[in-house]
């Protein structure tokens, strides 16, 4: 049996390179797009290079970005993957809010570009939208696959838009496109900015006598916190399904920012109130208070379940943390043919 190909937008971060993993480990060729930058942005990756002319090689990047339809149609018919997953976005809530118009751009017309690609390329592939919870906002938890959508932020809206887009495409032209409404996700690999990341960093560093504040905007806003390496799972479980659906990827627990933020100094021997301050600059214009998603549906039809809680999700961070303080430091030059990572095309 020939193996498959899967293209993944958005490789680099923190959800591709972990599906770029699973996927490696199924035997697929993996191909990624990845936006040029003067500087380099694979680390997350680099563990899973090889010099793209080994004969082994089944990892290969490409430069690409969400606001060139013409790349992304390029792209689709020299690599003809099988299966498409697009994670990539411009995905900081809070910073939507500074830049409304490139989150638009980017998280929700770049979604179309790249549907609008595969119809006009005539691909026959199975497609993932990285769909998110924040389209739920406001309304009330528990939030499902039929609970209606009330985004407050402008990241929230554009992801609404590539939601019905994804729909659209799929009833309108047949493509085997689904939705995955993903809540909170976390790992290691998180964004510095993004506030698990941010918190586990701070306890690992204060711990370590490198910093004594840190500095957070509202605490009471309450999430519904998976680990990220188990959620790709789930992507990769939707598009092996007879027909095409969408699904929301959720543990069904609920902790607030506070929460999370005394567990990770709990698990370092610290008290968080003497170290925790309060910026107002983290606060949103509108917030989204309480997300708990209900994924009955993925257990029911995918055989999903998570087994990493909050709790053990925040002492997982954390650790990872504490481990990269006391290895050394990672020279500023990459290591010749590994961490140089050139998109191959």
């Amino acid at each position: 049996m020939t193996a498959k190909k899967a293209l993944i937008t958005g490789i680099t971060g923190q959800d591709g390179s972990y599906l770029a993993e699973l996927l490696l480990e199924k035997g697929y060729w993996v191909h990624g797009i990845a936006r040029r930058a003067s500087t380099f942005n694979t680390e997350r990756i680099d563990h899973l290079y090889e010099d793209p002319h080994h004969p082994q090689a089944r990892l290969f990047l490409h430069y690409g970005d969400l606001t060139d339809g013409s790349r992304l149609a390029n792209l689709l018919e020299s690599i003809r993957p099988d299966e498409v997953y697009h994670l990539a976005a411009q995905s900081h809530v809070r910073v939507s809010f500074d830049e409304p118009e490139f989150t638009g751009n980017c998280t929700g017309l770049g979604t179309t570009r790249l549907l609008e690609a595969i119809r006009s390329v005539g691909l026959p592939c199975r497609f993932y939208q990285a769909s998110s919870s924040e389209m739920f906002g406001s309304t009330p938890p528990p939030q499902c696959e039929e609970t209606p959508f009330h985004p407050r932020s402008p990241y929230g809206v554009a992801k609404v838009y590539a939601y019905w887009a994804t729909r659209n495409y799929r009833e309108a032209y047949g493509i085997y496109a689904v939705n995955g409404i993903l809540f909170n996700h976390e790992s290691p690999r998180r964004g510095p900015t993004f506030v698990t990341r941010k918190v586990a960093s701070a306890a690992a560093r204060i711990k370590a006598g490198l910093q004594d504040l840190v500095y957070l905007g509202n605490l009471e806003a309450r999430r519904d916190w998976g680990y990220a390496a188990e959620y790709v799972e789930a992507m990769w479980r939707m598009l092996q399904q007879e027909e095409a659906d969408d699904y929301v990827i959720a543990t069904g627990t609920s902790h607030s920012v506070r929460d999370f933020v005394e567990l990770c100094f709990e698990h370092v021997g610290l008290d968080w109130r003497d170290h925790v301050r309060f910026d107002e600059r983290y606060v949103r214009p509108s917030e989204v208070d309480h997300l708990v998603g209900d994924a009955a549906k993925a257990e029911r039809l995918l055989g999903w379940k998570p087994t990493v809680r909050t709790p053990e999700l925040a002492r997982l961070m954390v650790d990872a943390e504490l481990g990269a303080l006391s290895r050394p430091s990672v020279p500023a030059a990459p290591t010749p043919g590994r961490a140089v990572l050139a998109p191959v095309s």
